[in-house]
């Protein structure tokens, strides 16, 4: 696993995840966050910043004197990869104080995978430099065998060679799915080896709606199906930090599209790199057309705030309920044009 490779006893003062597999950098972020409290780290601030964020409170944060004298996690996202002017000096500020970095602060910084000229960035270069850097690795179809086999066996399971083989394809790639359906297998089935049988039970008993239905209608600009399908996923008991990833990936996605196409980048290779062919993407291809650029970043904060509703914190300007404020992240996406 890729939190294998993080040093985390003890802390060290600044730690950096990269990479756009969504399930490997969560597990990642997670695991410095559980080392972050077991150490004494208790308090977090949490930041999600773009290219026009201001950094004052960053530093306020980073610098303040607790009245409990509670050691703190600096969590900063910074979901585009693209800092800005500000954001990049505020950066290279924050690497030099690891020179001599404070004792009660840890810094963590998550970034998706970063293209080749910005991972040449000075910005980039130092953070690299002077932090635990974690790439968060991509899993390729070739690889995917190997990695369910991998996870199944953390379970003290194993999957035979014909129940593996249907696995991989039935999940394309997508390692959050694969990893809720491993989950679901070792809470149906005792340790040993798992047949074919037992696994296509287990993985087609589903549901009556589902995320990829709800990513679908939002894509389309259905907002009544997508309203449908969110109420029935809320109804049947589906967890919310999945739902959310279901369509907070996919806005990360096309915020990052547009921003490649408002440079004039290639769109096709683009989507060829995130293994996107087909349906899918003639629907993002039309979502694309369809809602103007500079509505994505505004889309991408928005997620953002749902995610930190669902871990329990207040967001000025959200509705206190997060399905509902997932309902309304989901209609900014149907409902623009």
């Amino acid at each position: 696993m890729a939190t294998a490779r993080l040093s985390l006893t003890p802390l060290q003062s600044c730690y950096c995840i990269s990479g756009d597999e969504i399930l490997l950098h969560v597990e990642a972020c997670d695991a410095i966050r559980l080392a972050s409290r077991e150490q004494g780290f208790t308090e977090r601030h949490r930041f999600v910043m773009d290219g026009r964020s201001d950094w004052t409170e960053v530093f306020e944060a980073s610098q303040a004197l607790s009245l409990f004298g509670d050691k703190r996690l600096i969590d900063i996202s910074i979901p585009t990869g693209k800092p800005g002017r500000q954001g990049s000096e505020a950066i290279l500020q924050i690497v030099a104080q690891q020179a001599q970095p404070n004792p009660d602060t840890v810094f963590l910084f998550q970034l998706p995978r970063l293209d080749r000229s910005t991972r040449a960035s000075k910005w980039a270069k130092a953070l690299e430099s002077n932090s635990q850097w974690l790439d968060v690795p991509t899993i390729y179809k070739n690889q995917l065998p190997n990695w369910l086999q991998q996870r199944t066996q953390l379970n003290k399971q194993h999957l035979d060679e014909d129940a593996l083989h249907w696995l991989s394809q039935q999940v394309e790639g997508n390692l959050l799915a694969a990893h809720q359906e491993i989950q679901k297998m070792a809470l149906l089935y005792p340790e040993g080896t798992l047949t074919l049988n037992q696994v296509q039970a287990a993985v087609l008993n589903v549901a009556r709606y589902n995320v990829f239905d709800l990513r679908e209608a939002m894509l389309l600009g259905d907002a009544k199906r997508a309203l449908t399908i969110l109420h029935g996923l809320r109804g049947e008991g589906e967890a919310l930090p999945l739902v959310l990833w279901a369509i907070g990936d996919e806005i990360r996605l096309l915020a990052s599209l547009s921003a490649l196409q408002q440079s004039g980048g290639n769109l096709q290779n683009a989507l060829r790199a995130q293994r996107v062919f087909g349906p899918r993407e003639q629907q993002l291809m039309r979502c694309l057309q369809r809602i103007a650029p500079h509505a994505w970043p505004a889309a991408v904060r928005h997620a953002h705030e749902v995610d930190q509703l669902i871990k329990g914190l207040s967001v000025p300007g959200c509705l206190d309920d997060p399905w509902e404020e997932a309902a309304r992240l989901c209609l900014r996406i149907a409902l623009a044009n």
